[in-house]
């Protein structure tokens, strides 16, 4: 009987330093086959504040093999290693920017923060679509507010070895504040501190928000934002982003083009897109119907669209980070040849882990050398 207990203290000892090692090394086939179907058992919001406590402990080792020269990517003075990112959604609170970084993306785009506290739509307000690869959401900008966001983003921006940061910047749902007084304070606050900024207008959970894509308010909220940041007194000035839906008329799309190519309107880049209130018809998931933005495989084939439209009718002078269904090196690729400069993950990293960052970086660089590209910006716009 005492063998028979030290036996079983050794294995479960022995289960618990190999388990402990394939997370820490970030072993892809561990993640698959025992990591995410064990979180896919929790609750999706529960799930999701998981992997940022991971993340935040940095439970993952650092990527010690640096990454090719041929996804290495200059954009708005910036030196990117790679362009695959993290997309804002995930690490809303900027909590985890360390474990991120650490786990190979380029940069990470923290937020949407608003400038008070709030605490988002009631729950439940995230469901997973497993048989779709693809997730619902309507959290609607639950943040921790300016104050306390900006203490941590400028802690890590102080550390020598960090991500690439960029700051998403959100509105309150109730405010006293007119709409571009949320965003334009979001400058004042982040500017100095974020290596981007990005103007979240099209987040479809909060009401009315993407109104103010709409031709006349977007010019005069980008006006005004813009005004913000070139007074800002920084050493260097922050790129400024606007993030757009992916459900625009044509007409509306060109509309936006029409906006930000104006002097005065003059963005350094646009996100595409966001998650969509589009339901295609081939959905098989139960929770299919529910209210929120759609994102994951379902959303590829129109944020691809979407990046191509808008490197056309920008004639690719606003550079683009593309952001929809990214799960593979191949998505990746087909977005860069749409016109995306940068790459972001969301719903691919919170359904295979880690891994699915060096596994993406990995295939990219297999397809640029088949098809005979040194460097990435190479295949910029190559399909548009």
């Amino acid at each position: 009987m005492k063998q028979l207990k030290s036996l079983v203290v050794v294995t479960m000892g022995g289960t618990t330093t190999f388990a402990g090692l394939s997370i820490w090394n970030g072993n892809e086939k561990f993640y698959r086959d025992y990591v995410m179907p064990f979180t896919r058992r929790l609750d999706p919001e529960t799930s999701h504040k998981l992997a940022v406590f991971a993340m935040k402990q940095c439970l993952i080792r650092r990527e010690l093999k640096p990454d090719p020269g041929s996804l290495a990517t200059r954009l708005w003075d910036l030196n990117f290693s790679n362009p695959i990112g993290l997309a804002a959604g995930f690490d809303k609170q900027a909590e985890a920017m360390q474990g991120l970084h650490r786990t190979g993306f380029g940069f990470v785009e923290i937020g949407s923060v608003t400038p008070q506290p709030q605490e988002g739509n009631q729950k439940p307000r995230v469901f997973r679509l497993e048989e779709d690869n693809a997730i619902i959401n309507r959290y609607g900008f639950n943040s921790d507010g300016h104050e306390a966001v900006y203490g941590r983003v400028k802690q890590e921006g102080e550390k020598q070895d960090r991500a690439i940061i960029g700051v998403n910047l959100g509105k309150n749902k109730i405010s006293s504040m007119g709409d571009a007084e949320n965003y334009v304070i979001g400058v004042e606050k982040f500017g100095a501190i974020a290596d981007y900024l990005v103007i979240n207008i099209s987040s479809p959970n909060t009401p009315g928000l993407r109104g103010l894509q709409q031709k006349a308010e977007l010019e005069n909220l980008i006006s005004l934002v813009l005004e913000a940041r070139n007074k800002l007194v920084t050493a260097k000035l922050p790129p400024l982003l606007v993030k757009i839906a992916p459900d625009l008329s044509e007409d509306e799309k060109k509309d936006i083009a029409s906006v930000i190519l104006k002097e005065k309107c003059r963005v350094d880049g646009i996100i595409v897109c966001n998650t969509t209130t589009r339901r295609p018809f081939d959905l098989k998931s139960q929770c299919k119907n529910e209210i929120g933005g759609l994102s994951g495989q379902p959303l590829k084939d129109i944020s691809t669209q979407c990046i191509r439209d808008f490197y056309r009718l920008t004639k690719g002078q606003i550079p683009i980070i593309g952001v929809g269904g990214v799960a593979s090196g191949q998505d990746a690729y087909e977005k860069i040849t749409a016109g995306a400069t940068l790459v972001q993950l969301y719903t691919s990293f919170a359904f295979q882990g880690p891994p699915v960052v060096r596994r993406i970086k990995r295939e990219l660089d297999e397809i640029l050398r088949s098809k005979g590209y040194e460097n990435v910006a190479e295949a910029i716009g190559k399909s548009a």
